[in-house]
């Protein structure tokens, strides 16, 4: 009886010890040295600081637990806790998933900022109805294309087989002449090796990550397209944290908000000097170029007001509504 006394005593202590910390699991697809990585670590360490140690964070980077693609629904089935996504790839879901790859919607971190402010309200509900919480958001620096030849007009697009990562990406890239193809990140260098590919369109950031200069020779930035990734975490495993412990995951992701905006401006800039040290080419649009994408940009919202809900199309109304009176 003794020694079954002290078994259910030790049990019972070890059991203490291990509701006293949390354990969660995230998963993200960038590389370690991208910024987004970095700061998402930043977001973990101000977690598990805040918390003082209760909720443990393992961080698994770079597609090395769930291919990017597949965060959203791994977080909504529970197999892990929490994860970064990139909203673009969910288009099919919801329109409002890819309203910032609208070519000149949203050029500025200004006009993102803004947008995103609008955007949070939609897409907290949208979570909430598929058992997650969206927490945070990251902003990619400005996007280019990249090419083996110059870019001096849309007919230098024609018939050229580009990657690109979102329906609308996609759309904006077959209406300027391209051939597009959308494929997840992890699998840029292989489509160059096998001829799937031989142009990108994405940000400096990517073209460093991905060593664009092994396979293309200029980036034309064209400042057209500011897209978001996003923080999300499964709705039981936030509920299921005591209300002082969500407020610290709630503040720690509006500093990873805000400082994601400041660590894109610097990584667009600094990766765009990377590219230039490794013998790349790196412009500016040509006039030709913004025209005819600001000449998409125009029918991609039409377009995308026709398939958007009239909620969704209330946040665009709003948020061009702001812009006309700034």
């Amino acid at each position: 009886m003794k020694l079954a006394a002290a078994a259910v005593g030790a049990s019972l202590a070890l059991a203490g010890t291990a509701s006293a910390q949390t354990q969660w699991i995230m998963a993200s697809g960038y590389p370690e040295n991208n910024f987004l990585t970095q700061n998402l670590r930043k977001w973990v360490e101000d977690v598990e600081k805040g918390t003082g140690g209760k909720l443990k964070i393992t961080l698994h980077t770079n597609d090395s637990l769930i291919k990017l693609d597949s965060i959203k629904s791994a977080v909504q089935r529970g197999q892990v806790q929490g994860g970064e996504i990139r909203l673009g790839v969910y288009g099919n879901e919801d329109p409002m998933f890819i309203l910032d790859g609208v070519p000149f919607v949203a050029s500025t971190y200004e006009e993102a900022w803004k947008l995103m402010e609008l955007q949070n309200p939609y897409f907290k509900g949208l979570f909430d109805k598929a058992g997650m919480v969206i927490a945070g958001y990251q902003v990619w620096p400005s996007q280019g294309f990249y090419t083996k030849t110059p870019v001096n007009s849309v007919e230098d697009f024609k018939g050229k087989k580009i990657r690109i990562y979102s329906t609308a990406t996609q759309k904006m890239a077959t209406l300027l002449g391209f051939n597009a193809t959308i494929l997840p990140f992890a699998e840029i260098p292989q489509a160059f090796s096998t001829g799937l590919i031989e142009a990108l369109f994405t940000s400096a950031q990517t073209g460093v990550d991905i060593q664009a200069w092994d396979n293309t020779k200029y980036f034309t930035d064209v400042g057209a397209i500011l897209s978001k990734n996003a923080l999300i975490f499964s709705k039981r495993a936030f509920a299921a944290l005591p209300p002082a412990d969500q407020k610290v995951v709630l503040d720690a992701a509006a500093a990873y908000t805000k400082r994601s905006w400041e660590m894109s401006k610097a990584a667009g800039d600094e990766k765009a000097a990377v590219l230039k040290k490794n013998g790349m080419t790196v412009t500016g649009g040509p006039p030709a170029v913004l025209a005819a994408m600001k000449k998409v940009g125009v029918q991609m919202a039409d377009e995308w007001k026709a398939t958007a809900s009239p909620a969704a199309v209330a946040v665009l109304t709003a948020y061009m509504s702001g812009q006309k009176t700034n």
